[in-house]
């Protein structure tokens, strides 16, 4: 996934958001300034701050609080990371080993409630009732989302709505209000985008998890960051898998439900090879499709400009990505 020409379009604003970020993950505890660091050097995409910034300027933004937003947005989401890799027992992120794999659990935890506590700090340095609604209502929605995984995990019967709530709440919350709170700043008496935006993001999150459900079954672990078939192993039922025991023969139902219930890589070869035969990997791949049409076309009638172009195709990319 090439993003060169997408963060070109907002260099300078992204450096800046670099340097906001290093800056306020310092800390007086040495522990948290190492993690922190850390978490930095691992790089990442930072595609949901990106979103915040590009659609800041591509509502007509003009100021810098947009560097702000973007931080508080990927402190959030990184905390959820931490978290996330505790829970599941995750020792591979981003090519790296994860935090809780250096460290433990307990400094991955209690680091990722320091970026939760540093982000409500700086959401009220902003001091905007907006924004901070926006912020307020995303972490509770995420929240949710994790737990409803939680009680998901290794039952084969979770249904395709079911999941796509999961979906709304974990993943496509986050991009939905990186795009709201970026769109909220450029908002004036008589433009405002935030409605066609905040759309937007919850699209293109949608489609980025599902995509990131196919890449679980054929993706390289080199490219994609992380171990190929974790979600299987840890009894996820993604929507590939849902389609599969809903659509497949018999016995390849009984195979997936088995092999959610258990969890484990046991018989990854013939999962993958049986999630594709029914068909599970395309389905998912035209949902994704769905929604990025669906997000794509929520900014229709935002004015032309580099900011939309790069929206536009940050979209597409994350469609076709291979990682």
């Amino acid at each position: 996934m090439d993003f060169k020409a997408i963060y070109a379009a907002v260099e300078q604003d992204f450096a800046a958001v670099d340097t906001f970020i290093t800056h306020h993950l310092d800390s007086g505890v040495p522990l948290i300034r190492e993690v922190g660091d850390y978490i930095v050097q691992s790089g990442g995409k930072r595609l949901r701050p990106l979103v915040a910034i590009l659609c800041a300027r591509a509502g007509g933004y003009r100021g810098d609080r947009h560097v702000d937003v973007a931080a508080i947005i990927e402190f959030l989401h990184t905390a959820t990371l931490l978290h996330d890799d505790v829970v599941d027992e995750s020792n591979l992120r981003r090519g790296r080993p994860t935090v809780n794999a250096v460290w433990g659990n307990a400094a991955s935890v209690l680091v990722g409630d320091f970026l939760i506590s540093r982000a409500l700090q700086l959401m009220v340095a902003l001091r905007h009732p907006r924004l901070l609604d926006i912020f307020s209502l995303s972490t509770n929605t995420i929240s949710e989302g994790e737990v409803l995984q939680l009680i998901n995990v290794r039952d084969p019967n979770t249904t395709e709505q079911n999941y796509m709530r999961v979906i709304h709440h974990k993943t496509a919350k986050m991009f939905e209000s990186a795009a709201e709170t970026g769109a909220v700043l450029a908002a004036d008496d008589n433009t405002d985008f935030t409605e066609a935006f905040a759309t937007y993001g919850r699209h293109l999150g949608i489609a980025f998890q599902l995509i990131d459900d196919v890449l679980d079954y054929q993706g390289d672990a080199s490219e994609l960051g992380k171990n190929v078939g974790d979600d299987l192993a840890e009894g996820k039922p993604t929507l590939p898998l849902i389609y599969t025991i809903a659509n497949g023969s018999d016995s390849q139902a009984a195979l997936i439900k088995d092999a959610i219930r258990s969890g484990g890589l046991d018989h990854l070869e013939e999962i993958v090879e049986t999630v594709r035969a029914s068909g599970g990997l395309q389905y998912t791949v035209d949902k994704a499709a769905e929604h990025t049409r669906l997000a794509l076309d929520a900014i229709a009638e935002v004015p032309a400009s580099p900011y939309k172009e790069s929206l536009t195709t940050l979209a597409q990319e994350s469609l076709n990505r291979t990682f």
